[in-house]
């Protein structure tokens, strides 16, 4: 890969470039929560606990939205990161490798999970074999891209972001700082380009099964097909490098926090498709922006503290296995029994738990022992007089 740094290639100061982003990771798990809480309120498949309609329609209101929020946030965080931690002498073998070991171990543990306790009996060989490499949101068929664990859909196009990444950072790393405004507002431009084509262009049946309001090809197109999320990937690498270079505004993260409770509500009021990521992106990355400054300041917030930051490394297996728990939970082990408010808001309570105890898990039994033993090369056992020890290659991403 060999990526020119910031620090050379736009005359960055090189303490931001090698800042530690703390809270971003306390961050995760906010995103992970809301994306438990939004398949939480899901009554088809029978995830919503309460069995009062009131609590049941509240509730699935409340958290409409929270998923395609949540989901957003980790791919422009995704390219944020990325791009932040980039550094000469990476190589892109090196940087393929960890990041496979670092989603592809979690999601077969949880995969396998699924097919045992629910989806194997239901699930055909043409949707679990793509699931189970990371490939089924190519696919527009509904059985095939929401299939045996369905947060994994997110995945492939994480999976798509590592793979391109090497050869994105070096041209977003040459981009003039006074150009990077500009690209960073083609992104968002891209991303309703792709909602209007979806709303204009793309058939208007079947209808989803889950009650969307939209049609299977638009839901699939404008929302889980890989290619066009890459808009909110690259707006991650583009707004990294307007924090790097000091061209991004200080704001303070309680305003940003609020504004994105704004484009939260505005994504609950505009046409469906529109309040998939549209609505919450410039929030959304602005908060990003605002929490890497306060890092980068050595500010003190909330989200550095211990728990925050343990639950921010447990996120990842917490996002993989909230939806095999919940499902598996309220279908086999409750038989989809309804409760009274305090009951439910107790049962959802313990699937939180339990979700974060498979979280934890899978970092400690899976993520955290996979990482040790294969992230890094082998050391060579010869060595020609006078040649450099190999070094050490160093760490992207979020851990």
């Amino acid at each position: 890969m060999t990526p020119p740094s910031p620090t050379a290639a736009q005359g960055t100061a090189p303490g931001p470039s090698r800042a530690k982003l703390p809270s971003l990771t306390g961050l995760r798990f906010i995103a992970a929560a809301l994306v438990f809480f939004f398949h939480a309120s899901f009554s088809d498949p029978p995830m919503n606990p309460f069995a009062d309609q009131a609590w049941e329609e509240g509730f699935r209101w409340l958290f409409s939205k929270a998923g395609w929020m949540g989901v957003s946030f980790f791919f422009v965080l995704s390219g944020f990161v990325l791009t932040w931690s980039a550094r000469p002498g990476d190589t892109v073998t090196g940087f393929w490798r960890r990041r496979l070991l670092k989603i592809f171990p979690n999601h077969v543990v949880m995969w396998a999970l699924a097919m045992v306790l629910f989806a194997g009996a239901m699930t055909p060989l043409s949707a679990w074999l793509p699931n189970l490499f990371l490939v089924h949101s190519w696919f527009p068929q509904h059985e095939t891209f929401i299939s045996v664990n369905p947060p994994s859909w997110s995945l492939c196009s994480e999976l798509l972001f590592y793979l391109l990444f090497p050869f994105l950072i070096g041209p977003v790393l040459r981009i003039r700082e006074r150009a990077l405004w500009g690209w960073a507002a083609a992104m968002v431009a891209c991303m309703v380009a792709v909602q209007l084509v979806t709303d204009f262009l793309l058939p208007q049946n079947p209808p989803t099964p889950e009650g969307f309001g939209i049609s299977l090809w638009e839901f699939w197109f404008g929302y889980n097909f890989p290619p066009v999320r890459m808009f909110e990937f690259v707006l991650g690498m583009l707004l990294a490098r307007l924090v790097l270079a000091g061209a991004f505004p200080r704001v303070r993260i309680l305003p940003a926090a609020l504004l994105c409770l704004a484009g939260y509500a505005a994504a609950m009021a505009v046409p469906f498709l529109y309040g998939l990521n549209v609505a919450t992106i410039i929030p959304v990355s602005l908060l990003i922006c605002a929490v890497a400054r306060a890092d980068v300041d050595g500010a003190p917030t909330v989200l550095r503290g211990r728990t925050m930051q343990w639950l921010g490394e447990v996120s990842f297996g917490f996002y993989l296995a909230q939806y095999v728990v919940m499902y598996y939970g309220r279908t086999a082990l409750m038989d989809e029994q309804l409760f009274a408010p305090l009951p439910g808001v107790l049962v959802l309570l313990g699937f939180f738990l339990a979700t974060l105890l498979v979280g934890w898990l899978l970092l400690v039994c899976v993520e955290r022992p996979v990482m040790r033993r294969w992230s890094r090369p082998r050391p060579r056992l010869q060595q020609a007089p006078g040649a450099p020890a190999e070094e050490r290659e160093p760490a992207t991403a979020l851990r």
